[in-house]
């Protein structure tokens, strides 16, 4: 595994363990920030093994698409939930209030743990 891939998976643990404590002082919309950093972190690492660097959120999602769901890599449900959060990102960050409640944060921050799992164990096989 390269260097920047671990550090990008340590800075995705270290911004699931912010969007918790961020959660549990009842910011929800930061905490949907934080935990969306956590996914984009998590697959821009991935592409990182493949020698793919992005500046651009939507070029990471393209491209982990094509190069990890399409190639049957990794589950669709990650892309769906680097994508929705990515949006939900984009309201919690950029909209005056959100309507998210605890039990949305607390399911995303599970399906970042979940993503972050996955690609460990991805990594380690390879």
């Amino acid at each position: 595994m390269k260097q920047e891939t671990a550090e990008l998976l340590t800075k995705a643990e270290r911004a699931i363990h912010n969007a918790e404590n961020t959660m549990a002082d009842g910011d929800f919309d930061f905490a949907i920030s934080r935990v969306y950093y956590a996914m984009f972190y998590i697959a821009s690492a991935l592409l990182g093994e493949k020698d793919m660097y992005f500046s651009k959120h939507g070029g990471v999602h393209g491209a982990f698409a094509q190069h990890f769901v399409k190639t049957g890599e990794f589950d669709p449900k990650y892309q769906r939930w680097l994508v929705t959060t990515f949006s939900q990102r984009i309201i919690g960050d950029y909209g005056a209030t959100s309507d998210f409640i605890l039990e949305d944060v607390q399911e995303i921050i599970e399906q970042a743990r979940e993503f972050l799992a996955a690609a460990q164990s991805y990594l380690r096989s390879k």
